[in-house]
């Protein structure tokens, strides 16, 4: 990392700013990290906690990733992107469609426009579990992100670039997700409702989305998606979790959303490989030679028909482990 400039779009979201602590604290070397993102306030009280007096490498530049132009001037003498930001809330992306496809869809076009045209030499892109075999809009746009990204290695021409995506599930503890949620509405009147009582969904740490984020920034050879192996747990074991005496009325599931999640279908089996901790799915037609690819990263391919979702998963959080860390993650409740 050392005098390497690195940019986050969505720098100011959860994982952004874990990543803007884990950057900072592992890498004091790095030349320039550039927290970019949309919302001033948010900017605002980024600064309080990562002020410019104790990390002179911080630079905090607003913009949107819808705006080209803003991208390009932000993209000046940058070395690595990690794009963060998206539109991310199921039901509010089925009611406004044409937003979540001027996010999602056109800012991948525009990060992908402006890496081309800078100096850029990595740019790793945040998917989702719903962008696999997607049933809503939102999962729809992301992976519509995910193919762009990959298809971005094919016309870098002489370029030295590369593009990749990582793929994970809920991010425990980040904005907007469930264990906040059930935090809230315990502390604000006992009742957590649950949509579906056999709901399950990925888990991953925030921590271990930065590690991933930063294994394919230094490890992607362009063109992967990089999938966590991570347990899963069921929404009614997070309930219990937080809320043991709280009511727990069924509600019924909300717009777009599935009762399970899914990070491999059984059709990406043909083009994906266990590399130890993650899988990947390489690219069908890659810019590079596969038999390389096995021998430098011990990579096995799975068995055809193979799929990783999370109603089949083997790995499972108990009630007490979620317990143990949701006071890590989060603290008290």
């Amino acid at each position: 990392m050392k005098d390497r400039s690195i940019l986050i779009t969505g720098g100011t979201g959860s994982l952004g700013k874990a990543l803007t602590r884990h950057i900072l604290t592992t890498y004091p070397e790095v030349k320039r990290l550039v927290i970019y993102s949309r919302d001033e306030q948010k900017q605002f009280e980024m600064e309080q906690e990562f002020p410019l007096s104790k990390y002179p490498q911080i630079r905090y530049f607003i913009g949107d990733v819808r705006d080209g132009e803003r991208l390009e001037r932000a993209f000046e003498d940058i070395d690595s992107v990690i794009h963060a930001a998206a539109m991310k809330h199921v039901h509010i992306a089925e009611y406004n469609p044409d937003e979540c496809v001027k996010t999602n869809v056109g800012g991948a076009e525009n990060v992908i426009k402006a890496a081309l045209k800078s100096q850029v030499k990595d740019v790793v892109a945040l998917s989702t579990d719903k962008a696999c075999a997607p049933i809503n809009l939102y999962g729809a746009t992301k992976l519509t992100s995910d193919k762009l990204f990959v298809a971005a290695n094919n016309i870098r021409g002489k370029r030295d670039i590369k593009f990749s995506v990582v793929r994970y599930g809920n991010v425990m503890g980040s904005n907007g997700s469930v264990i906040p949620f059930f935090i809230k509405r315990k502390q604000l009147n006992g009742v957590l409702p649950i949509t579906v009582a056999e709901m399950t969904r990925f888990n991953i740490s925030l921590q271990e989305g930065v590690d991933m984020v930063m294994h394919a920034l230094e490890h992607a050879w362009g063109g992967e998606i990089f999938v966590p192996k991570i347990p899963s747990y069921r929404i009614t074991d997070v309930a219990e979790a937080i809320g043991p005496t709280c009511e727990k009325p069924i509600i019924g599931i909300r717009p777009g959303e599935k009762i399970h999640e899914e990070m491999i279908s059984s059709s990406d089996s043909f083009f994906t490989y266990d590399l130890g901790k993650y899988y990947t799915i390489i690219p069908q037609a890659p810019i590079w030679s596969l038999n390389d690819y096995i021998a430098s990263n011990a990579a096995q391919k799975v068995t055809e028909g193979f799929s990783y979702n999370s109603k089949d998963n083997t790995d499972w959080e108990t009630i007490d482990s979620l317990r143990e860390k949701i006071k890590t993650y989060v603290g008290d409740f």
